[in-house]
């Protein structure tokens, strides 16, 4: 199966998952729905000390360097990982869920060569940052090559 048909196929499976949760959180998803009282669905109030926020995620930003013609920086969560290339040349691909929409909208592909591959390789949620210049993969698809790669520490 081609890149371009797998994150075609991420993109259904991420719709399909967000339009569950939105059914599940209105109360749509068809279960059996337990009657509460006015008091169940009084607004509760949490002072700020009595719970503690996780510090806030982040990954190092990549950057484009001022000689590399065609260069596009991404940030975002991982949707898809192609952790062995068909082809054998060791690289990595990565699809992100992103702002920039270079191979499709929402979304980035990533191409990271067996030198820049992190070791362990980021997983499908966890953060990463790319930089390099925007070519056509072997699918078609726009692509960043990355040329400096970076993913938030995960609990992995």
């Amino acid at each position: 199966m081609g890149l371009g048909r797998q994150i075609l196929l991420v993109v259904a499976a991420v719709t399909a998952v967000l339009v569950a949760a939105v059914l599940v959180a209105d109360g749509c998803a068809g279960g059996a729905v337990e009657s509460e009282t006015s008091a169940d669905r009084a607004p509760r109030v949490i002072e700020r000390g009595d719970r503690e926020s996780p510090p806030a995620e982040r990954v190092e930003p990549s950057r484009c360097p001022p000689e590399v013609a065609g260069c596009a920086v991404t940030e975002g969560r991982v949707v898809y990982v192609e952790a062995v290339d068909p082809d054998g040349d060791g690289d990595a691909h990565f699809v992100v869920a992103d702002g920039q929409s270079i191979s499709l909208p929402g979304l980035t592909a990533i191409d990271v060569r067996k030198g820049l591959r992190p070791d362990p390789l980021p997983g499908v949620g966890d953060l990463v940052s790319a930089a390099g210049p925007v070519q056509t993969g072997s699918y078609g698809q726009d692509q960043i090559h990355a040329l400096e790669f970076h993913a938030a520490a995960s609990g992995r």
